[in-house]
């Protein structure tokens, strides 16, 4: 335990730890990194130069309250709503979840007694450590609301993201041409380099740059590892859940099966015995003829 807590204590933190990435892309100070992780993703006509952080990381309201929800939620100057979100473990529902999440904040843009015109275009991130979409090759898919006939969209103010981990190829040669490339190589590597040995085109990239350092120096706080260490118990114990969830479903499943498969026979066996027993007895009726 001594020895896993040294070597914990010079290693990076997982940036896809929900509380590293927010403390990384939620701050203040990290206004500049986070715009370039939106423009990254959505479309040019999109892109934000400026946003203000609407549930920015407090670490006294998290060593508080545990149960903090550390999604990413951010207003552009010209009023499109951004909505980030990290998502360590596999969840069946996630994007029946992500999709209410859409509608609370679009939703919530209005006051009582407000217009509807006044509700603007409102986007939904979700970056994921698993497979979601198991039907899509690429790595990152956008949803929208669309005719399915002539493929025009019913209005231009619903877009969902997801970008799954998992599915981006680090090993392409072209893999870190473009800017989204260059992030989820970062969430998905940060842990193999250091600010001196991360790829160039990550050193040329200031705001990646930018996230690498502040990483650094986010696992070299012993207070800010503590909470860490914490939020990993926390993941791990859900996993375990999970798993063990899993492990007796498969089980009862295999039980059910067998008993299921007992009765077929059984009935089976019965249904074959009548036939036979029928047949049987035509056979000794026609003898006797």
């Amino acid at each position: 335990e001594d020895r896993r807590k040294e070597r914990c204590a010079v290693c990076k933190m997982n940036p896809r730890v929900d509380f590293v990435f927010k403390k990384l892309f939620g701050s203040e100070e990290s206004k500049d990194i986070l715009i370039d992780l939106i423009n990254s993703i959505v479309s040019e006509k999109d892109r934000a130069t400026d946003i203000e952080i609407k549930n920015p990381y407090n670490e006294k309201q998290y060593l508080k309250d545990k149960r903090t929800i550390l999604d990413v939620k951010a207003l552009s100057g010209d009023g499109t709503w951004y909505d980030i979100e990290m998502q360590m473990l596999p969840e069946d529902w996630f994007a029946k979840r992500s999709l209410y999440y859409w509608s609370r904040l679009y939703s919530d843009q209005l006051d009582e007694g407000m217009h509807f015109r006044f509700l603007t275009k409102t986007i939904c991130i979700n970056i994921l450590n698993f497979d979601q979409l198991d039907d899509e090759p690429s790595y990152h898919n956008v949803y929208k609301v669309k005719n399915v006939k002539s493929g025009s969209e019913l209005l231009d103010e619903f877009e969902i993201h997801f970008i799954e981990l998992r599915k981006y190829d680090e090993t392409l040669a072209d893999s870190l041409n473009r800017a989204l490339d260059r992030w989820v190589h970062f969430l998905k590597l940060a842990g193999e380099y250091s600010s001196e040995t991360m790829p160039p085109e990550l050193k040329a990239t200031e705001p990646v740059r930018k996230a690498m350092h502040l990483l650094e120096r986010l696992s070299a706080s012993k207070e800010e590892r503590e909470i860490y260490e914490d939020r990993l118990k926390w993941l791990r114990s859900v996993e375990g859940a999970f798993e063990t969830m899993r492990h007796r479903g498969v089980e009862e499943g295999r039980a059910e099966g067998r008993a299921e498969g007992r009765a077929e026979g059984r009935a089976e066996g019965i249904e074959l015995g009548k036939a036979e027993g029928v047949e049987q007895a035509r056979r000794e009726n026609a003898l006797k003829m």
